[in-house]
């Protein structure tokens, strides 16, 4: 075969292998993406449970008591942050609440604190609401204290919490807090603060009655 013939024939060659090659990569990856599932934030069938239709009082509630570990390690519509805080002394503030009455954080040392950040216009707050009313309605505000904190202005507040019958403290805040009440950086967020005032857990996302209650309960 000529020098002349080989050229073209080699280039026809090298481009065919091209293109196969491409192909192939092309194909991986598309079957790649379609065998791993895409990251979430929420568990889309996990948030119809939690619903207003229903309480939310699944089987963590009424399963044997767990501990804190096993509660987050099945979470699928939260996860825990500001870890670097657990086992600290919470943070004080001073807060007023929309009937104007003050509420100072060491005032409830003694009792389970639950702080929600949380916002009218936020979709996965709104779901949650229901699971905090049926909650302060199965636990006094002598074992557990419930301050749900946003920054919109005062007025809305008040109005939406009187439609929607909140039977919790519900505060606005003005100004900054200090860490790690600061570094919310999602709503809803919440805290739960053990009797001795130190932070047992941090969330971010949306939790469920039960899910709450496990938490309570775990150690």
């Amino acid at each position: 075969m000529s020098e002349q013939k080989q050229g073209p024939t080699i280039k026809v060659v090298f481009t065919v292998s091209l293109v196969l090659l491409i192909g192939a990569a092309i194909f991986m990856a598309v079957n790649r993406q379609q065998q791993e599932p895409s990251v979430q934030l929420y568990d889309h069938n996990h948030i119809e449970q939690l619903t207003p239709g229903g309480t939310g009082d699944t089987d963590l509630a009424k399963s044997s008591k767990m501990t804190l570990n096993e509660v987050i390690r099945i979470a699928r519509t939260w996860g825990p942050v500001h870890e670097s805080w657990y086992g600290k002394t919470a943070p004080d503030f001073v807060l007023t609440d929309i009937e104007g009455k003050e509420h100072k954080l060491s005032d409830y040392r003694g009792k389970d604190v639950l702080i929600i950040f949380w916002a009218t216009w936020c979709g996965p707050c709104l779901i949650e609401i229901p699971h905090l009313i049926a909650l302060r309605n199965r636990i006094g505000q002598d074992k557990l204290a419930m301050l749900a904190i946003s920054s919109e202005d005062p007025s809305l507040v008040k109005n939406f919490a009187a439609k929607k019958k909140l039977n919790y403290t519900v505060m606005v805040t003005t100004g900054a807090m200090s860490e790690p009440y600061s570094n919310v950086r999602t709503i809803p967020s919440s805290f739960f603060i053990d009797p001795e005032g130190k932070i047992k857990l941090a969330t971010s996302g949306l939790l469920s009655l039960g899910e709450i209650k496990a938490i309570l309960q775990a150690e």
